[in-house]
């Protein structure tokens, strides 16, 4: 007797329809399992065979074949569990064969029959395209965001095989929950960012035009207390980035929201130690996302810079620019979205006090060989570099009261409002073209754009980001007159946003 259901595996962040077939004939008991399995599905024979037997099911004293289709693709996890557990049964004539023709299936078993949430599960739903899917209970509102109105979730395989039956009612749709939060609260709010005006503006401008920013200062300056908040100033993700970001961290194995949706932008701070794997993506096994791909849509937050391995830093330069990445293997490749704004702390030498005053305890070579480990193409995709100093002992203790993050944000929202009108998400992502259209030069303006290239203190990407910066400081100034073209000031105010520490990086670029 021959039976077959659909599923599906993870690669990468994308789900792959797999057609488990099951055959069971007569012959000498056995078991096989062909179609590339790895490790971990080859197993499923021992979980399979006690999840029948533990619901009070018969298991099949004959020999049992399956086959997971298409046999080129390697398929890996336990989320094949629940529909081989499935096929075997209508294949030995225990539910009808026909009960799973309009039926997908995804869940790992347990010895006991239970049903278990897998990674990827919003992935996986969405490439099976079955009328009805059948998910554990844990994550099936995610799979619901995907398949509204197709989801039907179990907690054990017995009660689910009685339905399949007719002998129990189906059960019912899961459906996305709408009265789930729109974001969690944050609760780094900036108004406890005292004595930093220059860096509390620079966060500001990074969250409305999406610049990428780099802090350098002495440790305690306050470096990871900036970076922290940024995240607050973001807006809400809209719901086709929220789906993306939710398919991401399932498919990472990342805890999702029990709404089943990502609205808060996340914020992923690996260590300066994680190694090219973790912070790319890949594996040998499955291609899983990366921390880069786990930002997606929110911040990356690289914590001292300088310590981070050259080539984990040099990997990041092609995802800054195309807000993707592409990892190969020798039998696989996936592309995986990695559109995040990226923020990173360093001190200024190894001994973190150098441009304090003389306090340096630093070696020339020692400085040299701290900066030459930031390579000069990924300095130049940071569109604003700040130099952040220790603040003013007076202000620490009896400062004014600073902006919140939820006023600072209104502002922020009220720039992208902008940017949405000119048909992107934020500045950062005009293309050149573009520019000469929404934000003009003055002539005095291009003079001096000019003579900052013939110097060699701008490239031809600082240009362009020097001018983006600038209309971002233009969105930000409610008094400027809408489409008036970008001055000398406001050009002079975006050149000092890319400023960097001499002492650490030279002259500036």
């Amino acid at each position: 007797m021959l039976a077959t259901i659909q599923s599906a595996v993870v690669v990468g962040v994308t789900g792959h329809s797999v057609s488990v077939e099951v055959h069971v004939s007569n012959g000498l008991p056995g078991y096989t399992l062909v179609g590339l399995p790895d490790a971990s599905c080859r197993e499923s024979r021992d979980r399979v065979r006690a999840a029948i037997l533990s619901s009070g099911l018969k298991w099949p004293a004959k020999r049992v074949t399956i086959n997971l289709a298409p046999t080129e693709l390697r398929k890996h996890g336990a989320s094949l569990d629940l529909p081989i557990a499935l096929a075997i049964l209508a294949a030995s004539e225990q539910i009808p064969p026909d009960s799973l023709r309009h039926v997908g299936a995804v869940g790992e078993l347990g010895l006991d029959g239970s049903v278990r949430a897998v990674p990827g599960l919003v992935c996986l739903a969405d490439a099976i395209s079955s009328t009805e899917l059948i998910v554990p209970v844990e994550g099936a509102r995610q799979a619901a965001v995907v398949r509204p109105g197709a989801v039907r979730s179990v907690e054990h395989l017995r009660p689910l095989v009685a339905a399949l039956a007719g002998d129990e009612p189906v059960p019912s749709i899961v459906e996305p929950d709408p009265t789930g939060p729109v974001s969690e609260a944050c609760t780094a709010d900036l108004r406890h960012v005292r004595g930093q005006p220059m860096a509390r503006w620079a966060l500001e401008v990074a969250a409305a035009g999406g610049h990428h920013i780099l802090l350098v200062g002495p440790p305690g300056a306050g470096k990871t207390m900036l970076a922290s908040r940024l995240v607050g100033l973001l807006p809400p993700l809209a719901n086709s980035r929220a789906i993306e970001t939710t398919r991401v961290h399932s498919a990472a194995g990342l805890e999702v929201p029990s709404t089943g949706l990502i609205r808060t932008p996340p914020f992923r701070a690996p260590h300066h130690g994680a190694s090219f794997v973790s912070m790319v993506g890949g594996g040998s096994s499955s291609l899983r996302p990366g921390e880069i791909s786990c930002a997606h849509g929110g911040v990356l937050f690289l914590d001292e810079l300088g310590e981070f391995p050259v080539s984990v830093l040099d990997s990041l330069r092609q995802p800054l620019e195309e807000g993707v990445v592409r990892v190969s293997r020798a039998a696989r490749s996936a592309t995986m979205p990695a559109d995040f704004l990226l923020v990173a702390a360093m001190n200024p030498c190894p001994c973190g006090q150098g441009g304090t005053g003389g306090t340096c305890r630093c070696s020339d070579a020692a400085r040299a060989r701290y900066s030459r480990r930031l390579s000069g193409p990924l300095l130049d995709r940071f569109g604003i570099r700040v130099e952040v100093k220790p603040p003013d002992p007076s202000l620490l203790l009896d400062g004014p009261n600073e902006e919140t993050s939820v006023e600072v944000a209104a502002r922020v929202c009220s720039a992208r409002q902008k940017a949405n009108e000119r048909g992107v998400r934020c500045n950062a992502l005009l293309a050149h073209g573009q520019l000469e259209t929404v934000a003009p030069l003055t002539a005095g303006a291009k003079n001096l754009l000019r003579v900052m290239l013939e110097e060699g203190q701008l490239t031809g990407r600082g240009l362009r980001q020097v001018r983006v910066l600038a209309l971002t400081l233009a969105d930000l100034d409610d008094d400027r007159e809408p489409g008036k073209p970008l001055d000398v000031d406001v050009l002079h105010a975006a050149v000092g946003l890319r400023g960097v520490p001499a002492s650490v990086f030279g002259e500036a670029a």
